[in-house]
């Protein structure tokens, strides 16, 4: 999450803090300790204020061991957890990847709200079965339902909450297709995201109440994080329907090994700037490597007649190659990951189909989006 600083590792997962986390502590902190020192006026000094700081870190010790829950799953899947953030409106943990089926994805998002249920209980079970009175029995009633409300709220039906990858999982199962599920689930969390700015608008407007002002935030939030959802999976569904053959550059810069420098350099490189490096095919079209014009320097100019394009040929690592059949989504994912812009697309049998851009994927997409 951009804004947030690192505080530490736990059980190996970075750890870190967005600056409003320090916002919600110090509100926190004094309304529960005005609370405290109003209910308890035995208490003195800054104590009611310290136990405030005190119950203010242990809720979003609450809302860790809920993010923690999600990645003890996930890491059981094999899915590695990136970090985990604590912001304004309570915790993330992100994840590497997706699960690989729709129950994996149900584990992961459902183990977040047990572990706020099982803290509701243990909070629960402390304060009644100790017969603990005071601010302390106040505060472990404090603590039993933030954690009930926790699990609850993350289980509306809508992304980006809890409930919402449990729905996303669950139309993944019916439909078989994980986007489908992400962009109804983020449907869901706008509806639910426009209900909460409703609730918080109208008394607002209507009686010039702000006492529901922050499920204008709430709100605010869920459609934010619910629409970049929906986008997101909505190019990734377009992208896993095409292949990598789609993509492909037309006059794509290819050129034969057999092809001697002085030909190539006068029908490729004079009078053009676009290509600086060209895919090199043998006699039977396939792809044996690629040539910069660069390279060209280092021949003399009197050698070029009779030196091949092959002799500069630079192999490609077959890890930089996609086949022609490969999901246009796999092909993307590969891009980010390796941090490149262009990949060689061949047929099984290694004939060069042409050169695949980061850009032509763009303009794929683009034209995919005109309406027809």
């Amino acid at each position: 999450m951009n804004g947030t600083f690192r505080v530490g590792n736990l059980f190996g997962i970075p750890f870190n803090v967005h600056p409003s986390w320090f916002l919600i502590l110090g509100l926190v902190t004094w309304t529960y300790g005005n609370g405290l020192a109003a209910a308890f006026p035995g208490l003195f000094g800054p104590l009611p204020w310290i136990l405030g700081l005190v119950t203010g870190l242990l809720l979003f010790a609450s809302v860790l061991a809920h993010e923690l829950g999600h990645s003890f799953v996930a890491i059981s899947q094999g899915i590695e957890v990136k970090s985990i953030n604590l912001f304004l409106f309570g915790g993330l943990a992100q994840l590497e990847k997706e699960s690989k089926t729709p129950a994996e994805a149900f584990w992961i998002a459902i183990a977040g709200p047990i572990v706020s249920l099982l803290l509701f209980g243990i909070f629960t079970a402390i304060g009644v079965g100790t017969h603990i009175s005071g601010p302390v029995a106040a505060i472990l009633g404090l603590l039993a339902s933030i954690n009930l409300a926790l699990a609850l709220f993350n289980l509306i039906p809508g992304l980006p909450l809890d409930g919402g990858n449990i729905l996303k999982a669950a139309v993944w199962k019916v439909t078989g297709n994980p986007y489908k599920g992400i962009i109804f689930a983020s449907r869901v969390g706008q509806i639910f995201g426009w209900i909460a700015i409703a609730s918080g608008l109208l008394p607002l407007v209507l009686y010039g109440s702000t006492a529901n002002f922050w499920n204008l935030l709430v709100g605010w939030f869920l459609l934010q994080n619910a629409g970049q959802s929906a986008q997101y999976a909505t190019v990734q569904d377009k992208l896993a329907g095409l292949t990598a053959e789609d993509a492909v550059i037309p006059d794509s810069p290819i050129v034969s090994a057999d092809t001697s420098l002085r030909k190539f350099a006068n029908d490729c490189v004079i009078g053009q700037n676009r290509w600086r490096k060209f895919l090199v095919t043998d006699e039977d079209g396939q792809l044996v490597g690629a040539i910069a014009v660069d390279d060209l320097k280092t021949v003399s100019l009197e050698l070029w007649p009779q030196i091949k394009v092959r002799e500069l040929t630079r192999s490609i690592a077959e890890s930089n190659i996609v086949k022609s059949n490969q999901s246009l989504l796999e092909v993307t994912t590969l891009i980010e990951q390796k941090q490149i812009t262009q990949l060689p697309v061949i047929r099984d049998n290694g004939v060069l189909v042409g050169l695949l851009e980061k850009t032509s994927i763009i303009e794929l997409l683009q034209r995919q989006a005109q309406p027809a």
